[in-house]
Parts: C-alpha cells; sequence; structure tokens
C-alpha cells in the first residue's frame, strides 16, 4: 500500500534525528495519520523536543514552537485584534493578528508551566480545530497536530494538565533513556544537531490528508469492537479507578488502531492493534482513587491498563 510506504518513508526521517527510538517514532507517526494529538511526558535531556521538531521538519507544513511559561496569557498564543493604521493614524478599525497557535504543526514545550487559563485556549483549539476571540471564531490551518511536552518530575511552578485538557491527546508517549548502544551513537554523532537542521520534508499535507482518510476507511470487526469496549468498560470498573475511559477513549483507540493497521500495510485491523495501544492512548485517561495511588499517578495508571489487557479475552 502506498500509505504503508509513506509512513516508512516518514519515520526512517524522524529516526535520523532520534536514534533508537523506533516504537515512539512510529507511534507518533501513527497519530499524526489518525489526526490527533500527541503528549509526550518524560524527564529532560531524552530528546521530546528534537521528535517534535523532526516530525514537523519531515512533513511539508508551517511549524511553530511555543515555550509556555506562568506569565504566558491566551491571546500570546491565539493572537488579538491590534488597531488598524493608515498614513500612520488609527483608522478606528481592528484587525485580528494571528497567534503563534495558527500553524499546522504546534510543539507546546513544557505546556504544564501555562497557567490553566491559558491552558483552556489550547483546549478550544486542540478540540475544535478554531479559537474564538471576541465573539468571533478564526479557524486553524489544516492539518491541525499539537505536540505538548512536559517533565513527570518537576513540579516547581507548574499547573497539571486537567482530565478534559489530557482527554483531548490521542497519545501519551514516553521517550526513555537510550539503550547503551544507541546512547554511545548519540554522543558520537550528536544527531540532533548535525542530523536535525538538514532534515527535508517527505511528505506533503495534502499525502497526509489522504492518509487520514485511508485510516479511516481500514475495516474494524464487530470482534474487535466488542474487545475494545470490553477494555474501555473494564476500566470504569476497575477497584483503582475512581473515573473510567470515557467513549471518547474509545473512539481514539479504535482510530490509531486502523492507524497501525494502515501504516503496517493492512487494510483490516488484528486485535494487536488495539492491544498494543491501549496503553499510550487510556492511561491518561482514567483517575485513580488517591487511597489506591502507591506511586506516580501515570506509572500506576499504565500498570492498570496493562493488567486489564492481561485479563481481557482475545477475539480469535
Amino acid at each position: 500500500m502506498r500509505a504503508a510506504e509513506l509512513a516508512g518513508r516518514l519515520r526512517a526521517n524522524v529516526e535520523r534525528a532520534l536514534r533508537g527510538k523506533s516504537e515512539v517514532v512510529r507511534q507518533c507517526v501513527e497519530a499524526w495519520v489518525a489526526g490527533g494529538h500527541v503528549l509526550v511526558e518524560d524527564v529532560p535531556g531524552v530528546g521530546k523536543t528534537t521528535l517534535a521538531h523532526a516530525l514537523a521538519r519531515s512533513v511539508d507544513t508551517s511549524f511553530r514552537r511555543i515555550q509556555f511559561t506562568s506569565d504566558l496569557l491566551p491571546a500570546d498564543l491565539v493572537g488579538a485584534p491590534v488597531p488598524e493604521m493608515r498614513d500612520g493614524r488609527a483608522t478606528g478599525a481592528f484587525a485580528f493578528q494571528h497567534g503563534p497557535l495558527f500553524a499546522q504543526v504546534v510543539l507546546a514545550d513544557e505546556i504544564n508551566r501555562a497557567s490553566p487559563k491559558t491552558q483552556s485556549a489550547l483546549l478550544e483549539a486542540m478540540a475544535e480545530g478554531s479559537v474564538s476571540v471576541d465573539g468571533v471564531i478564526h479557524r486553524l490551518p489544516q492539518p491541525f497536530l499539537v505536540v505538548a511536552t512536559q517533565n513527570p518530575v518537576e513540579h516547581h511552578g507548574t499547573h497539571p494538565l486537567p482530565e478534559s485538557q489530557l482527554d483531548r491527546f490521542l497519545l501519551r508517549l514516553r521517550i526513555g533513556y537510550p539503550d547503551p548502544a544507541d546512547e554511545a551513537a548519540v554522543l558520537r554523532d550528536d544527531p540532533a544537531a548535525t542530523e536535525l537542521p538538514r532534515l527535508a520534508p517527505v511528505l506533503s499535507a495534502a499525502e497526509r490528508v489522504a492518509m487520514r482518510a485511508a485510516a479511516e476507511r481500514v475495516k474494524f470487526g464487530d470482534g474487535l469492537v466488542a474487545y475494545l469496549l470490553g477494555i474501555v468498560r473494564a476500566t470504569r470498573a476497575h477497584p483503582s479507578v475512581s473515573l473510567g475511559a470515557s467513549p471518547r477513549g474509545a473512539v481514539a483507540l479504535r482510530r490509531v488502531a486502523q492507524a497501525r493497521a494502515l501504516v503496517d500495510g493492512r487494510d483490516y485491523c488484528i486485535p494487536e492493534d488495539v492491544r498494543d495501544l491501549a496503553v499510550p492512548v487510556l492511561a491518561h485517561r482514567v483517575l485513580l482513587d488517591p487511597r489506591e495511588v502507591g506511586g506516580p499517578a501515570s506509572e500506576e495508571a499504565e500498570w492498570v491498563i496493562r493488567e486489564i489487557l492481561d485479563g481481557a479475552a482475545v477475539p480469535l
């Protein structure tokens, strides 16, 4: 399938800048094909920003990087009306000046450093593909993708993302430390400094739109529907969970499973597509009972999803 060829080309290009993380790159590409946003949560220095930059450079789309800080205002993201000038004088009219959010790929760096008010402005953009200013709706360029990063260990001066914001991310990914061989290659070649600036687009925006349309046509049988719903409903009944995954989470898992099948060159989904993506799709969508949490909440949530997967009957 041509879509699988295009996805493979995109993955190979991104991996030139981010070595040894093929599964993370694969999942990021699958989210891009499925039309969903990505949250990369990990410690500093493992390549979160490099991943976002490499993906943006690999597709012929506009790109903006926004450094989120505690004093960032909603207008700094979406823009604001400014007075129109003519011959050095104000005309009395106002024109909307677009903010950095008006790009096809937006890197929201350290998103949890922004105030809840600023995060809410981003929420509308991610959910609706538009922003509202003074009662006027402004459409964002399409395709529109947010790749956000956050540090899970440094809590000083941060505002945890609310459940409604987390639910808008199709996937939450962790990059992790590289293995010794890959880390040695990074030390030797420094691909973030040498390869990243030289990356050229290998995919057009139109090809990405076509891939998404193709992913939506991938077959998802009734047996897989029952399997997926069984997993989602189990999150709502688990004793460690106070708020299970929503129907939006179920739809998200189906969409990204279809994208994985397309990337693998199939026009039908298999149980492994659902199983392998359940943790990055569902773990950030469940809220644990505080009495049951014995460690970092995000890691505990992933453990709960894995436990549910182990007990789920896989369809033949």
